[in-house]
């Protein structure tokens, strides 16, 4: 377990977990379980879709997935293991913070990482292998698999603060906007970069027959698209008047900048 997530990762999901706390007022306590359980998640669907019935991936943040290293008996007891830890951590971050709406919180993870989530998600990606997909199909795909856990990572700490609903509202889409920019980007860098800079295996999706953004728009418009989803997350955080972080409204801004201009 801590092989798995210990070793590296861009954490993105845990700095929206925070610059959205610094917005909401959450406190850090509560913001760290948060930043956590989203991460163990994170971790437990990589090591579960390296897996051969899955993605069969043998590199992972530059190292030996855990399969690869530890077999695959463990690596599906890993990710088992990974996921109840972070709703244990989760609700025990949540019971110590009476003013914490807990059971929003944990709802949205566990909807999120589900079957109308990550899991739903990675499910449709490895039944259209080999299909051509509309952009819209394209899209609907990544807002569940990838998109889903960056809303999450943004929302619990607005949803545990009990934010106005339509400061709610304008996060919500400034996530929805990010989450989906990030697997554009993600699918710009599969097939411009090179493994090591990634840390996995560059041009597998290409190689395994998956639609991208890149094979089904082609490279620059993938890239245009990614800057216009960019652009729209600014405008979502434009939306939302006064709030008591402003720090993290900023922290927001930048990271929906990195997520669309990052290098691996």
């Amino acid at each position: 377990m801590r092989y798995a997530v210990m070793g590296g990762g861009k954490r993105v999901r845990a700095l929206l977990v925070y610059a959205s706390a610094d917005l909401s007022g959450c406190p850090a306590p509560l913001a760290d379980a948060m930043a956590v359980a989203i991460e163990l998640i994170h971790a437990y669907s990589l090591v579960h879709d390296d897996l051969p019935a899955m993605d069969n991936d043998e590199l992972r943040r530059g190292k030996p997935t855990v399969w690869k290293q530890y077999g695959e008996a463990d690596a599906v007891l890993v990710g088992d293991a990974l996921q109840s830890s972070a709703f244990e951590i989760l609700a025990q971050g949540c019971a110590l913070h009476p003013q914490c709406d807990g059971l929003s919180v944990v709802r949205l993870l566990a909807h999120a990482s589900g079957s109308l989530g990550m899991c739903g998600g990675q499910a449709i990606d490895l039944a259209s292998e080999g299909k051509l997909l509309a952009l819209p199909e394209l899209e609907q795909l990544h807002r569940m698999k990838t998109g889903a856990l960056l809303v999450a990572s943004v929302m619990m700490p607005v949803l545990a603060m009990r934010l106005p609903a339509s400061q709610q509202a304008s996060l919500d889409q400034f996530a929805r906007a990010v989450g989906l920019a990030f697997q554009v980007a993600d699918d710009v860098l599969d097939a411009t970069a090179d493994s090591a800079t990634l840390g996995k295996t560059a041009g597998k999706d290409a190689e395994q027959g998956k639609a991208t953004y890149v094979s089904l728009l082609g490279l620059e418009e993938a890239q245009r698209r990614a800057e216009a989803l960019r652009v729209q997350a600014h405008e979502h955080l434009g939306h939302l008047g006064r709030v008591q972080g402003a720090d993290g409204r900023e922290a927001l801004a930048a990271l929906a900048d990195l997520i669309v201009r990052r290098s691996h």
